[in-house]
């Protein structure tokens, strides 16, 4: 971006505002990227690479807001099955494979699919307590038996996730969180525990390959941007950790289902505008 396309003062502290909303949201269930993307394309230069840009920028902003919830939540990780750590590789792998569909695929294949992706995710997230009584018995402290079956599907699924989160990301929080409580890996705030490490690898490696990207001039970034928004996401994703940690676990699992509906619903809503 030139000097020119630097947003105003009001801008930016709207853009500051809303990336603390989005760490928030995003440290709890997912979703942050609704709130920064259409602000980022209403604020940026108008052109044909807009879109790609604003992508870029929320992905670059966004990801230090998920490294301070994954920070927050360090101590809910302890004890988890040593297995679970595998699903940091599909994470990055899936992640640099959305990029690239960013940048070689129609918008339009992946667009029609959000919303349901999303449903799909928020049926499965709020059935999963009943649907967990059909994983067989927990050998430990939560954790299931580390099959080589139930590796591989956690991996293939994870990988899935990546790939979407790499493209657009909208949602993947609530996706991860359907996989990973079906996986039985304990209750709503050690899902999350795992959720945001693998939110920040996955933001994380997209976060590299769009800033290499830039510097290489396949697309535009807007670093003021993405400045405002890192110290907005930071805070929001503290702020947001916080709070869901103090709360009933039965409470934050309404909540994630709810906001799980509200992005399908607004997904399907602005998908029917066509």
């Amino acid at each position: 971006m030139t000097e020119s396309a630097i947003p105003g003062p009001a801008a930016l502290a709207l853009l500051t505002a809303v990336s603390a909303a989005a760490g928030a949201v995003n440290s709890v269930a997912g979703g942050g990227t609704i709130l920064t993307f259409p602000v980022l394309v209403a604020i940026l230069p108008d052109g044909p690479g807009r879109a790609v840009a604003a992508n870029a920028t929320s992905t670059l902003g966004i990801w230090p807001g998920s490294l301070a919830a994954a920070w927050a939540y360090r101590g809910e990780r302890a004890r988890l099955p040593a297995w679970a750590r595998w699903l940091v590789v599909p994470s990055v792998i899936g992640a640099a494979v959305g990029v690239a569909l960013v940048l070689w695929l129609p918008p339009r294949w992946f667009a029609a699919a959000v919303p349901w992706l999303i449903l799909l995710a928020a049926v499965l997230f709020a059935a999963q307590p009943r649907l967990a009584r059909l994983v067989p018995p927990q050998a430990h402290d939560g954790a299931p038996p580390a099959s080589s079956g139930r590796v591989a599907a956690a991996c293939l699924a994870q990988l899935a996730v990546a790939v979407y989160g790499g493209y657009f990301g909208a949602g993947i929080g609530i996706l991860m969180l359907a996989v990973l409580g079906l996986l039985g890996l304990g209750d709503i705030h050690r899902l999350n525990g795992v959720k945001n490490v693998l939110a920040t690898a996955v933001n994380g490696a997209a976060a590299a390959l769009f800033a290499a990207g830039s510097l290489g001039g396949r697309h535009d970034v807007s670093w003021p941007c993405v400045a405002v928004m890192a110290a907005g996401s930071i805070a929001g994703g503290l702020a947001g950790s916080a709070v869901a940690r103090r709360l009933p676990a039965a409470a934050v699992r309404r909540a994630v289902a709810v906001i799980g509906f509200a992005l399908a619903a607004y997904y399907l809503w602005r998908h029917s505008l066509g």
